[in-house]
């Protein structure tokens, strides 16, 4: 009995001891963690900030690959903390998770989170990445040369945006990389349109030159640059325009030295009898460094998987070299015929600057605008003693206004009046003024009526000029 009561009584008295504040029962859970909270609220204050809480329990859903639970974590955030540090942050998250779940519909959600987080927030450093990301959005979506073009041109847009705003961001070398392979899926689809035309024949240049004129013209850096001049220089040779063909051969010399085509350029200038130019040394240094870079090769698989691919291969796109910045709609040479307002094939830095004119046997050389239909010329009127015609009343006489269909082609719109000069080119510039104040107040101009019937195919005709088939 003795020894059952002393064991009963240690261990009643070890339970006690355990049950003391300082034994091991009473270490709970919770002490120790308000302790712990306590030292860390000491060390960071905002350790325990609710906004902090909930953004960082959004980034660990993301990270896990839970982007809808952590959308809906951070617009808590917003909805309850508007005034948070953490609400440009929370912002371009719901962006980024939009973007990392992917599909048509999430990225179109994460290019208007970009966009809004560009505009509430264009100070911050995060811009320019919120800005590069809207170019990613369609560079994801970018599709085959010969598909849709729409996500290309937007990719090429806020690419060149970017560049324009953000020159010296961390991030310009990548979007400098990726706006050229942009503009090598866009050439290659103007160079495959410009080759089908170009291989039917010669009832079929001008529409191929007109593919292969703006592509030179506004991406020089494309792979098959030097192929495309080629073709320019052999369609203006066979139309009889050896002046032309010698333009687009030297400037596959001049501005493509390490090309296959350039010794072939050689012999056709050799031929043409055109001088040789000199290779450019930017031109040079810049093709030695692209050809340095190690490129992967396509295996047989690569080709052999390239009908059911969606994208474009983009392996052939340069990797040196300052990528075009400007946009379409003013870069020059893009319009053959009214390339910078003048008349000339491919503007500034195109073939050799040629003016579109028509040439009179007999008569000095006029230029014609490829616009104008009444056979007007731009040569200056000549001296006249009699009075002009701006010195006479605002009413014209009724023989001043004729009909489209009694116009000759002649170098006067209208049939001059006993009153008029004598002279046709003074007649001519107050034609105009006269049918203006004739016509009817509900009445069409002629000249917005001649506008408004223009077409892709006029433009087309003034190649006409330069190639005579």
């Amino acid at each position: 009995m003795r020894f059952v009561s002393r064991a009963f009584l240690s261990v009643l008295l070890s339970l006690i001891l355990l049950t003391l504040p300082g034994g091991a029962f009473a270490r709970k859970k919770g002490k120790i963690s308000k302790k712990a909270r306590a030292a860390a609220e000491q060390a960071d204050p905002t350790a325990s900030a609710p906004d902090k809480v909930l953004f960082e329990r959004a980034e660990k859903a993301a990270k896990k690959g839970r982007h809808e639970m952590a959308r809906l974590t951070l617009q808590t955030l917003i909805n309850t903390y508007p005034d948070s540090e953490y609400l440009a942050k929370a912002k371009l998250a719901i962006a980024d998770s939009f973007f990392k779940e992917g599909g048509s519909a999430n990225l179109t959600q994460a290019a208007s989170g970009y966009k809004d987080f560009i505009v509430f927030f264009p100070f911050l450093q995060e811009a320019s990445y919120a800005q590069l990301q809207v170019a990613m959005v369609h560079y994801k979506q970018l599709d085959k040369p010969d598909r849709d073009r729409t996500h290309a041109k937007a990719a090429e847009a806020e690419l060149q945006e970017f560049l324009q705003k953000y020159p010296d961001d961390p991030l310009s070398a990548q979007a400098e990389q990726r706006l050229r392979e942009v503009q090598e899926v866009l050439a290659e689809g103007d160079y495959r349109i410009g080759y089908f035309y170009y291989v039917k024949g010669k009832f079929a240049y001008r529409a191929a030159a007109a593919r292969l004129l703006a592509l030179t013209n506004r991406y020089p850096l494309y792979s098959h640059s030097d192929h495309a001049l080629w073709m320019l220089g052999t369609i203006f040779e066979q139309g009889e325009r050896k002046d032309l063909a010698g333009t687009f051969y030297a400037k596959i010399v001049r501005n493509y030295p390490l090309s296959p085509m350039t010794a072939e350029a050689r012999k056709k200038l050799t031929a043409l009898r055109v001088p040789i130019p000199q290779p450019d040394p930017v031109a040079l240094a810049r093709m030695q460094q692209d050809q340095a870079i190690e490129r992967k090769k396509p295996g047989l698989f690569h080709k052999s998987t390239g009908l059911f691919r969606s994208g474009p291969d983009v392996q052939m796109a340069a990797r040196v070299g300052k990528p075009n910045l400007e946009p379409e709609s003013v870069s020059p040479g893009t319009d053959i015929l009214t390339p910078g307002g003048t008349k000339s094939v491919g503007g500034p830095g195109g073939a050799g600057n040629a003016v579109v004119a028509t040439v009179t046997p007999g008569a000095s050389t006029t230029t014609k605008s490829a616009d104008d239909n009444s056979g007007a010329s731009t040569q200056p009127p000549p001296a006249s003693t009699t009075e002009p015609p701006a010195n006479k009343p605002e009413t014209a006489p009724p023989a001043a206004v004729t009909p489209p269909a009694v116009e000759t082609p002649s170098t006067a719109p209208a049939e001059p009046s006993a009153e008029t000069s004598p002279t046709p080119a003074p007649a001519e510039s107050t034609a105009a003024p006269a049918q203006q104040s004739a016509a009817a107040p509900g009445q069409a101009k002629p000249e917005e009526k001649k506008k408004q019937k223009e077409s892709s195919s006029k433009k087309k005709k003034g190649l006409r000029k330069i190639i005579p088939f």
